[in-house]
């Protein structure tokens, strides 16, 4: 069943969502429900000229940190100093991109203006965080997402050259700063870089720990 929401603050039983974790529509993206819903294992994603739809998918892709699996060939991409990170410096530039990225298999974006606006909100509120990759002064990479606790929500990624959000998303695991990286839908590159399927009982367990 897929529920309505409508100007009160809650959501359902997240354990009631569709087969493809399809839970609810409606709503608002409000910095208070955006965080309700990352505390409950909920996420947005929908297009352009689509009602606000929210999951919480049955299984979840995540990668824990202690268990990436860096390349050889990509260690040596980081050992060549070949790009700089930094953190936070650039968001409203980093989730841009993102929406400007063409993927295979996806015409247009789930990152409508709206959902920049919301997530540069938290970003101010200081819940929503960037990492960037820089080459000759140049932003060639990055991703974003939101914290919960230990846990980093991943939102999405960009790279214009190769290894650019490799670069970002190791920086990342290896700050020591979160147990758990919520990659949210399976990815066959993340797959090799060691991410893995969790139930949910096992992501909420995490994200309450």
């Amino acid at each position: 069943m897929i529920f309505g929401l409508d100007e009160r603050l809650l959501f359902p039983d997240p354990a009631l969502a569709e087969d493809d974790g399809l839970l609810a529509i409606g709503g608002d993206l409000s910095a208070e429900r955006l965080l309700l819903a990352y505390k409950s294992g909920i996420f947005p994603w929908f297009g352009d000229n689509l009602p606000i739809m929210w999951y919480s998918p049955h299984q979840r892709f995540v990668l824990y940190p202690h268990l990436l699996v860096i390349s050889k060939s990509m260690r040596r991409v980081l050992k060549s100093n070949t790009f700089s990170v930094t953190y936070n410096q650039a968001f409203t530039d980093v989730i841009t991109a993102c929406a400007a990225a063409k993927r295979e298999g996806q015409d247009g974006t789930w990152i409508t203006a709206g959902m920049i606006e919301a997530y540069n909100d938290l970003h101010k509120k200081g819940y929503a965080h960037s990492v960037e990759v820089w080459m000759g002064g140049k932003l060639v990479g990055g991703l974003y997402g939101v914290e919960m606790g230990s846990v980093f929500c991943g939102e999405s990624m960009f790279s214009s050259v190769s290894n650019a959000s490799k670069t970002a998303l190791i920086n990342l695991c290896l700050q020591g700063k979160y147990k758990l990286i919520d990659c949210q839908v399976y990815t066959s590159h993340l797959e090799s870089m060691g991410a893995v399927m969790i139930s949910r009982q096992e992501y909420m367990a995490a994200l309450t720990y």
